[in-house]
């Protein structure tokens, strides 16, 4: 049976409100992720002094002074030095998708939400509330569906017309339609609703959506192969079905719209939602994507910008020309595809990305802008893009032999789903955790290659210089109750705080820690040293990893740039990029992983006061929280994985929750939610068929009850390949991880 309750306590609302779960982080997390065996103790001793008004309930005596370990400002980076600054901090969004600036007079801005709804609000950096609803659509959110795209007619306001891109039900559905304001464009009459093309969706990933109105007057619009993974249907490749393609139609030539003449398939009959047609789609004007997310035009040459995100090795930026064939599912990005489809063989050859980039530096690209703006000259004419799962900016480059490099601008921990352009050409970012951001210049441009923490751990102010195997005196240790798997190291754990600073837990229960605050994370080998990571919000609001390795006689330990790989006795180790950090550490996980209230919810013995206490009990006594934190014993707590008196289920669904759910937790990624607190039944995990391939297996779902071999979820546990989850900083499978949830999912009988 799985869990049936939520992590196995009742939590009154004001308590939740408080305190509650963020997500917590795995394989490729660094400093302060959950991790560590479930009975480590934390650090040596060292980590605080005793008071002299102890609580009785506390590990600790009082709080300890902090004057060392603090993060540091950054330094800009190479070339266009840049700053991502946040803006319209009043406004809450709910799941933002997608900005765009009012095209009349650049007064308002309109945030498309997934669930269905436009806000709209006053182009004011202080605006604090919303104008009416543009409008608010029934539609279907599964997966990756929603509303997905807008734009609005290139005669607005004369035409006062709106396109809007969505899915809907019962079986998913993508469709554009026409909507008409008859209030001077204050809002979109749902009555005047006029559907103008669509294309049923055989999965619910991959659905592309987005649309926009290129210089020629036609509409745009990008949809992806329809879902499960590796495109088994073989849509990318046939051009006789509407997906994996970029269309162009002419939406004021015909009803429901014409075809333009020079389409690469103009003549052939209007192509069903249903695929079935028998001759080339007109409406297609390129094909061979996987899943666009995000095009645009050069406001200046009217090239047209697009980027697709890859399955497995490789994400690719393309610039798209008429008739052009990308590759998908024979290519990804440069190389070949390692599951082609059987029409691959036959084909010619492919147009070839401007660019693609590998996982380690991100895993699902977001389509920018090429920047026309002004405040930064050096980005002028230059595209800009970015990473949704890394949170990584680039700007691409002229490599001097024809082609183009990647420049990163800026690591943002932000989950970029959009970006955005206002009408001078500026650039914004739409975070997925619902906050706004705008693109600036950095106000200071010191050394680029200057790192603003010190090249030894030693020297950080984090550690005991003398002994940097010891946590400086203000750092707090703590331990975890379900821990992540490192290829099998232990981890000691601690946090630091500026001094006069407290946690705070915002209204999706994440654990809110203030700017300046460092998660330090010690990790050991059969008792050696191995790698030292640290996990920063750095003043200007970005949170940053950094990884130290440990030289051989264990006196100190040296910064590892760009990431790295070692051999250790019959194994290798990873020592993780920073934007292979921040692909865990995301934003809308929380960014700080693994210090959560049911992951503290424990006891621990503090080595500076030799006292068992309860680790929430004492944060609290010693004044680290903004509020207080109230009765524990109704507060959310983890089980042990270890724990062999904890019941079966709840000990797989905590090893899950450690392993997976800083990623799957929500609709954004295969529509899972891998959380300990989401019920069974409520994941999108169980008897649900993969969405992103079967990995061979027949009759294949994520979790198959009572069937473990048919359950995809166990089978990426069990393999370390470019298939595997999680995906990144392991080489050795877990498998007492995967035998426990191996023996969880064969107990299973149904889905409750």
């Amino acid at each position: 049976m799985g869990i049936g309750y939520r992590y196995g306590r009742t939590v009154p609302g004001p308590l939740r409100t408080l305190l509650s779960i963020s997500a917590v982080a795995l394989a490729a997390a660094c400093g302060g992720g959950s991790s560590s065996s479930a009975g480590s103790n934390g650090p040596p001793p060292g980590s605080s002094g005793p008071g002299t008004d102890p609580h009785p309930a506390s590990g600790l005596d009082s709080r300890p002074g902090n004057s060392t370990c603090k993060a540091p400002p950054l330094t800009a980076p190479s070339g266009a030095a840049v700053a991502v600054e946040r803006v319209f901090p009043e406004l809450p969004f709910d799941r933002p998708v997608a900005m765009l600036h009012d095209p009349v007079d650049g007064s308002r801005w309109f945030v498309l939400e997934k669930e269905g709804r436009i806000r709209v609000f006053a182009n004011d950096p202080a605006a604090d509330s919303f104008d009416p609803d543009f409008i608010d659509l029934d539609v279907d959110t599964r997966g990756e569906g929603g509303l997905l795209g807008m734009a609005f007619d290139p005669e607005y306001p004369t035409r006062p017309e709106v396109y809007l891109s969505f899915t809907e039900g019962p079986t998913m559905v993508s469709v554009v339609a026409r909507f008409t304001s008859n209030d001077g464009g204050i809002t979109l009459d749902p009555g005047s609703r006029e559907d103008v093309i669509a294309a049923n969706q055989p999965f619910t990933n991959h659905n592309g959506g987005h649309i926009a109105f290129g210089p020629d007057g036609h509409l745009y619009i990008g949809l992806g192969d329809g879902g499960s993974g590796g495109d088994p249907l073989g849509h990318a490749q046939n051009t006789e079905t509407l997906l994996g393609a970029l269309l162009r139609i002419d939406v004021g030539g015909g009803a429901p719209y014409a075809i333009p003449a020079d389409n690469p398939f103009a003549g052939n009959p209007l192509c069903p939602a249903d695929h079935t047609s028998s001759t080339d789609c007109p409406e297609i004007f390129a094909w061979g994507l996987r899943n666009p997310w995000r095009f645009s035009f050069d406001r200046q040459s009217g090239a047209l910008w697009l980027a697709d995100v890859g399955q497995s090795a490789r994400e690719e930026i393309d610039v798209v020309e008429h008739g052009g064939n990308y590759g998908w599912n024979c290519r990804e990005g440069r190389i070949a595809y390692s599951q082609p489809g059987p029409a691959c063989a036959s084909l010619p050859s492919f147009d070839e990305p401007v660019h693609d980039y590998p996982r380690t530096e991100g895993q699902s690209v977001t389509g920018g802008y090429v920047y026309r703006g002004t405040a930064i000259p050096t980005l002028l004419g230059q595209y800009v893009f970015g990473d949704f799962v890394s949170g990584r900016i680039w700007r691409l480059v002229d490599d001097g032999a024809g082609g183009l490099d990647a420049d990163e601008l800026a690591s943002t921990g932000l989950s970029i789903v959009s970006f955005a352009e206002d009408r001078n050409g500026e650039l914004y970012i739409v975070d997925y955790g619902g906050t706004l951001h705008r693109i600036v210049p950095a106000a200071e441009q010191p050394d680029a290659n200057a790192s603003p923490v010190s090249a030894l751990l030693s020297a950080t102010g984090c550690v005991d210089p003398e002994e940097p195997s010891r946590f400086a005196s203000g750092v707090i240790p703590y331990a975890v109750s379900a821990s992540a798997w490192f290829d099998g190291a232990a981890r000691e754990r601690g946090f630091a705080l500026p001094d006069g600073t407290a946690i705070a837990v915002d209204e999706n229960d994440r654990w809110i820690f203030p700017s300046g605050s460092v998660l330090i994370e010690h990790l050991r080998l059969d008792g050696m040293l191995v790698e030292t990571r640290l996990l920063m919000h750095h003043p200007e609001g970005e949170w940053r990893g950094y990884s130290y390795e440990w030289n051989a006689d264990g006196s100190d330990a040296r910064l590892v740039s760009g990431g790295k790989r070692i051999e250790i006795g019959d194994a290798e180790w990873v020592f993780p990029t920073s934007g292979e950090c921040l692909a865990c550490h995301r934003n809308e996980a929380g960014t700080v992983l693994g210090a959560e209230t049911a992951q503290l919810n424990r006891p621990l013995t503090y080595p500076s006061t030799d006292r068992t206490a309860h680790q929430l009990e004492t944060l609290d006594a010693i004044g680290l929280f903004v509020s207080p934190i109230g009765d524990v014993d109704v507060l959310p707590a983890l089980a042990s994985p270890d724990d062999a008196g904890a019941p079966l289920g709840a000990r797989a669904r905590a090893y899950l929750h450690a392993n997976c759910a800083h990623c799957h937790r929500g609709s954004e990624i295969e529509g899972l939610d891998l959380r300990y607190g989401t019920l069974l039944e409520q994941t999108g995990a169980c008897d649900a068929p993969p969405l992103r391939g079967d990995l061979g297996i027949a009759n294949a779902r994520i979790i198959a009850p009572g069937d473990a071999d048919r359950s995809v979820l166990l089978a990426r546990l069990e393999r370390r390949d470019a298939l595997a989850m999680p995906p990144l900083g392991s080489t050795r499978v877990d498998t007492e991880g995967a035998a426990l949830v191996r023996a969880w999912i064969e107990s299973l009988d149904r889905c409750l």
